[in-house]
């Protein structure tokens, strides 16, 4: 059985491979937050995120618990490490909300690579099975994007969050354990080509919870017939809360040192 490896450990030995260095951050003494400024954050609060590229969702939890120095603190609606954008940290209280926030129809924007396809449906795996995609005309794009836009039938990835029996299916199709994957029903309410430069496809699209874009993105060039991965991908809005208004985790721990830099002041 194959060890369990993080996404972290994987990316970081990639870039060995890659013959690059990783940065590692050194570990920081963890200074006591003023109760005063971490108060709010303890009985409940909506922190809108950020996530940056190669952080999964729990490290954006798991940072926020050590800035804030709590721990009823959660995240509504994983997003893929190399997807970026917006995700809803709730605090104390607001925890409660989480379901509600995460049953919420979603915006993304991002890429499509056609011509290959990738056993994640993304770029964390290597592109194989080349095809020609010199064929593909815009009239085609716009017309194979109609046959998403609905509520469709889809099938998960097999590398997945999805868990059977307790374990993740990412876990299982790592230890190359065959599982049979069960189609979902979900809506998508647009899935708009907004820029063509062949062989990448840039897009929009509003979609219902449970949705995946790695397999929007593997159907839709399997439909074109010459294949295509998720080559980027941003998560735009969930429901009324957009990207436009969150903060990044550097902003966000910034602001937090200046409040306790002013709280001393003032004191």
């Amino acid at each position: 059985m194959a060890k369990k490896q993080t996404y972290r450990q994987r990316y970081t030995n990639q870039l060995v491979t890659a013959g690059e260095v990783p940065v590692r951050q050194e570990r920081r003494e963890r200074i006591p937050i003023d109760p005063a400024i971490q108060l709010p954050f303890a009985e409940g609060k909506v922190i809108l995120v950020d996530k940056p590229l190669h952080w999964t969702s729990f490290d954006v939890v798991r940072k926020l618990r050590s800035l804030l120095q709590i721990k009823k603190i959660g995240h509504a609606g994983t997003l893929d490490p190399l997807a970026t954008g917006l995700l809803i940290v709730c605090t104390g209280k607001f925890t409660k909300k989480i379901n509600g926030y995460m049953a919420q129809e979603k915006e993304y924007a991002g890429h499509i690579t056609l011509g290959a396809v990738t056993a994640t449906y993304d770029l964390e795996s290597t592109a194989e099975q080349l095809k020609d995609y010199a064929f593909v005309t815009p009239e085609l794009l716009y017309n194979t994007a109609k046959q998403f836009t609905g509520t469709i039938e889809q099938f998960p990835p097999i590398y997945s969050a999805i868990k059977k029996d307790g374990v993740a299916l990412y876990e299982l199709a790592r230890r190359g354990v065959e599982v049979e994957l069960k189609a979902r029903t979900v809506t998508i309410s647009s899935f708009e080509i907004t820029h063509i430069e062949l062989p990448v496809v840039s897009f929009k699209v509003t979609c219902s919870t449970g949705t995946y874009i790695r397999s929007l993105a593997n159907d839709f060039g399997a439909a074109l017939g010459c294949g295509g991965y998720l080559s980027s991908l941003r998560r735009t809005a969930i429901g009324d809360f957009t990207v436009a208004t969150a903060v990044d985790m550097e902003s966000f721990e910034a602001s937090l040192k200046q409040e306790a830099s002013a709280a001393k002041k003032d004191n």
